[in-house]
């Protein structure tokens, strides 16, 4: 059972997340450029970040909540995206967040992408410890197999 002291850390990730989103669309006009090799790998991370966030989400459905505290009902998901991720929607997020701060090209949503991946990283093991309390030994065993933000499948390894 969470405590209020869980939920009050909970609740200010949430917002600190929600903050360095909104630090993406700091005003302003660009100032340099990129050249055209960084522009098209930014616009594929950004598009792969976005399927794999969308996925996430799709696979959690009505198990998804922004706060570290899984759902009371909430089920482990260890297939589709959370086969090669524990945080597909981190992951994806992460990717499109970095994506849009290169596409940008000011020093403001560059600093926010970097603040977004340190709150994430920060929720990403709240909630973690949240899901080993809850899951116990198959959330363990799903842990040592499965990064936390993504890899590709090792040959040897199992999908």
């Amino acid at each position: 059972m969470p405590t209020e002291r869980s939920r009050d850390r909970g609740a200010a990730l949430v917002a600190a997340q929600a903050l360095a989103l909104a630090g993406l669309a700091w005003p302003g006009a660009p100032r340099w450029r990129l050249p055209r090799p960084v522009t098209a790998l930014a616009v594929a991370a950004g598009a792969a970040g976005t399927v794999l966030l969308e996925e996430g989400l799709r696979f959690l459905g009505g198990d998804l909540t922004p706060f570290v505290e899984p759902r009371s009902d909430a089920r482990l998901r260890t297939t589709g995206p959370y086969a090669f991720s524990r945080n597909p929607v981190y992951a994806g997020l992460l990717a499109a967040a970095a994506a849009a701060a290169v596409l940008r090209r000011r020093p403001e949503p560059l600093a926010a992408a970097a603040a977004l991946a340190g709150v994430l990283h920060v929720k990403a093991g709240a909630e973690e410890r949240r899901l080993r309390e809850r899951f116990g030994f198959a959330y363990a065993e799903y842990a040592a197999r499965t990064p936390r933000l993504l890899a590709l499948p090792r040959p040897g390894r199992g999908a």
